[in-house]
C-alpha cells in the first residue's frame, strides 16, 4: 500500500531518530539531498571488500529509495569524490569520510549520520549495517513494514534528510516476537528482529541459531536408548526411578558425561549454532534421590541443582565451542533463583512468566512472585533472557486484551538488565487474535524499549486498517475496559466464559467491527483485514451460543449475529479458511474443530 507522508509526520519520524543520537553539533553538516524531482542526487557506495549482507543492505536501500522517490540508485564500489554519497557499511565510510568515529561498535550497534554531503549507514557487524539502513528508511524516510504483505511507502520525488548523528545499540541481544505472522525473514530483518525463527536468513545477516531449542533433556539423553541400562540417570520419584513425566538425575556424573558427548556431536554437526539448550522437560518430576535433595536443600530449591549441572556442561564444552552459550530454563519448579551457585559467563538463564496474570504489568503486585524472581535472577545472571507469553494457548482465536502491558513489560526487562526476550504468541497458524498488531509493536519495543507502546498501536492501526482504524481502536479499548472491570487474570489458558467476555462486551465489539467494516468499504483489502479481526468475537459467541442467545432473549438485547449458530459457523469457517487459519488452539486444528461442530472436544 502506498500512502503519502505529511511534512509534519516526517518531522516527527525524524525527531524519533534523532532522539537516539549522541549529537556533536560542530561536526554536523547541511541536510543531505538524496533526490530531486525523481532523479538521483546521491549515489550508493559499498567498499570493494563488503560482505554479502552489506551488499544486500545497499540493494535494499536502492530498492526502497526508488519506491519512495522514483529515482534509480545504482550501487557502486567507487567512492570517488562525488557530492552526495550514501555510504553503506563501515568499510565504505572509512574510505570516504575517515573522520567519522566507528570505533568500538557492537555487532548490532548502528551509526546513521550525515557528514558533509554524505550519509553514513554502518553497523558493528553486517547485520548492524543492515539495521542501520532499515532504521534510516523507517525513521527518516517514513517507510513501514506492517506485515510480510502490508507496508507503507511515502511518495517523495524530492528527498532531503536533515542533519543526523545517531549511534545506537539495542539493549537486547536476542529479540524474538515469536508469532506466526513474524516468521518471514524479510519482515523480521526490516523490523530488526533477530530471533530463532523470527529472524533474518543468511543473506540478511542470519539469526540466533539454537542447537535444540527448549525442553531438551530427553533429546540429549533419550530414555528409549538409555533407561533400560541406566535407570539411575533419570528421576527418582517416590523411591522409584522413572522416565515418565520426569527429568534427569542431575547429580549423576556418568549421565552428565554422556549428555556432554551427545551435545558435542550435535554442535559439531551444526557449526552455525550460537546457543545450545540444556533444559528441563515440559513437566514437573524433578529427581528426589538423596544426592539431588541434598543439593536442592543447600541451594534453596531445584534451580540450584539444575544450574550447577548446566554450569558443568558449559565448562566441559567451552574450549571447543567458545562462541556457544548454554541455555537453560527458570521455569515452574526452577523459577526461584538459587541461594549459592551463579551462572557461568557462557550460560544463559531463561526465566518464564507462564504463571502470571497478563491483565496487569509484570511489576504489578498481582505478579509479585514473578517480579521477585526476575529481580533475583537479574542480580546474579550475566545473560538473563525472559520467555514471556502474549497469547491464549487454549484459544488462539479469542480476545486476549493484553495490549496495554506489552510496553511496560519490555521496559521492565530492560531495566532489569535482561539480555534477550522471547515473546511467545500463536506460533502455529495465521489468524490468531490481533497477531499482526502484536508482532509489529513487539518488534519496535524490543529494538527500542523507550518507544511509547500506545503511539505504536495507534500508528499500526492507522497504517493497517486505514479509515477503519478509529473503530478498531474502539474495539480494543472495549475489551481492555471489560477486562479491567472484571478482575480476570488473563492467563495464557483463559476460557471463553471468562467474565470479561460478557454478552454486553461481545455485542458492543461486534457493532464496532461492523462499523469498522463500513468505514473500510472502499478498499477490499481493508475490509478483509477487518473481517479477519472479527473472528475472535464470533469465536466466543460460537463457543457460548446457547448461553448468550438465551441471555439476549431474556434481556431483549439486540443480536448482531446471524439467527442460527450454523449460519455464524459457516461465515466463520469461510473467513478462517480464506485467511489460512489452520489451528484454533495449540492442540486443535481448525478442521478438527469444524468437524466437531465448531466446539472443542
Amino acid at each position: 500500500m502506498i500512502a503519502p507522508v505529511s511534512r509534519r509526520s516526517l518531522a516527527r519520524l525524524t525527531a524519533g531518530l534523532i532522539v537516539l543520537a549522541a549529537l556533536a553539533p560542530a561536526a554536523l553538516a547541511a541536510p543531505v539531498t538524496i533526490s530531486r524531482r525523481g532523479r538521483p542526487a546521491a549515489r550508493i557506495v559499498v567498499a570493494p571488500g563488503a560482505s554479502e549482507t552489506e551488499r544486500f543492505a545497499a540493494s535494499e536501500l536502492a530498492l526502497f529509495l526508488h519506491i519512495v522517490t522514483g529515482a534509480v540508485f545504482p550501487v557502486s564500489e567507487d567512492a570517488g569524490a562525488a557530492v552526495g554519497r550514501l555510504l553503506v557499511g563501515p568499510g565504505a565510510a572509512r574510505l570516504a569520510v575517515p573522520a567519522v568515529d566507528l570505533a568500538g561498535l557492537a555487532p548490532e550497534e548502528i551509526v546513521v549520520r550525515t557528514a558533509g554531503t554524505d550519509l553514513v549507514l554502518a553497523g558493528g557487524g553486517p547485520r548492524g549495517t543492515l539495521y542501520a539502513v532499515y532504521a534510516f528508511l523507517e525513521d527518516a524516510v517514513g517507510c513501514r513494514w506492517w506485515t510480510a504483505t502490508a507496508s507503507r511507502m511515502p511518495r517523495r520525488p524530492s528527498l532531503r534528510v536533515p542533519d543526523l548523528a545517531v549511534r545506537y545499540a539495542p539493549p537486547f541481544e536476542f529479540r524474538e516476537p515469536f508469532l506466526y505472522v513474524a516468521f518471514d525473514a524479510p519482515w523480521a530483518a526490516r523490523n530488526k528482529a533477530n530471533g530463532w525463527v523470527a529472524g533474518g536468513d543468511p543473506l540478511r545477516g542470519g539469526r540466533q541459531g539454537y542447537a535444540g531449542f527448549v525442553h531438551t533433556f530427553y533429546e540429549l539423553v533419550p530414555p528409549a536408548r538409555y533407561f533400560a541400562a541406566h535407570p539411575d540417570w533419570y528421576s527418582e520419584i517416590d523411591g522409584r526411578r522413572t522416565a515418565e513425566n520426569a527429568q534427569l538425575c542431575l547429580t549423576n556424573e556418568d549421565m552428565r558425561r554422556e549428555l556432554v558427548r551427545n551435545l558435542r556431536e550435535r554442535l559439531r554437526a551444526d557449526p552455525s549454532a550460537t546457543i545450545a539448550s540444556v533444559s528441563q522437560n515440559d513437566c514437573f518430576g524433578p529427581c528426589a534421590c538423596p544426592r539431588c535433595r541434598a543439593v536442592d536443600a543447600e541451594e534453596g530449591g531445584p534451580a540450584g541443582t539444575l544450574l550447577r549441572f548446566v554450569n558443568a556442561v558449559a565448562a566441559d564444552l567451552e574450549a571447543e565451542f567458545p562462541h556457544v552459550a548454554f541455555d537453560t530454563l527458570a521455569y515452574q519448579y526452577t523459577r526461584k533463583p538459587p541461594r549459592l551457585v551463579r551462572p557461568r559467563p557462557n550460560v544463559i538463564v531463561r526465566l518464564c512468566s507462564i504463571e502470571c496474570s497478563f491483565a496487569k504489568p509484570l511489576d504489578d503486585p498481582v505478579n509479585k512472585a514473578f517480579f521477585d524472581d526476575l529481580d533475583g535472577w537479574s542480580r546474579i545472571a550475566g545473560r538473563l533472557y525472559v520467555w514471556d507469553y502474549t497469547t491464549d494457548f487454549s484459544h488462539y482465536v479469542q480476545p486476549h486484551p493484553n495490549y496495554g502491558v506489552l510496553g511496560p513489560n519490555v521496559r521492565l526487562f530492560a531495566a532489569k538488565n535482561v539480555r534477550g526476550v522471547f515473546e511467545q504468541g500463536a506460533y502455529q497458524s495465521w489468524g490468531s487474535e490481533m497477531a499482526e498488531l502484536r508482532a509489529w509493536v513487539l518488534a519496535k519495543l524490543l529494538w527500542d524499549p523507550r518507544r511509547d507502546a500506545d503511539e505504536l498501536r495507534e500508528e499500526f492501526l492507522k497504517g493497517y486498517y486505514g479509515p477503519a482504524a478509529g473503530a478498531m481502536d474502539d474495539v480494543l479499548e472495549t475489551l481492555e475496559r471489560a477486562l479491567a472491570r472484571s478482575g480476570d487474570a488473563l492467563g495464557c489458558y483463559s476460557p471463553p466464559d471468562a467474565k470479561f467476555l460478557s454478552l454486553a462486551t461481545m455485542t458492543r465489539s461486534r457493532r464496532l467491527l461492523d462499523r469498522a467494516e463500513g468505514r473500510a468499504r472502499r478498499s477490499a483489502e481493508y475490509v478483509r483485514r477487518v473481517r479477519r479481526a472479527a473472528l475472535p468475537v464470533d469465536y466466543v459467541v460460537l463457543a457460548r451460543w446457547e448461553e448468550l442467545r438465551e441471555e439476549a432473549r431474556r434481556s431483549n438485547a439486540r443480536w448482531p449475529w446471524p439467527e442460527t449458530r450454523a449460519a455464524l459457523l459457516e461465515r466463520f469457517l469461510a473467513t478462517a479458511r480464506r485467511e489460512g487459519v489452520t489451528m484454533i488452539s495449540e492442540g486443535t486444528t481448525l478442521e478438527a474443530w469444524a468437524g466437531n461442530g465448531g466446539r472443542k472436544k
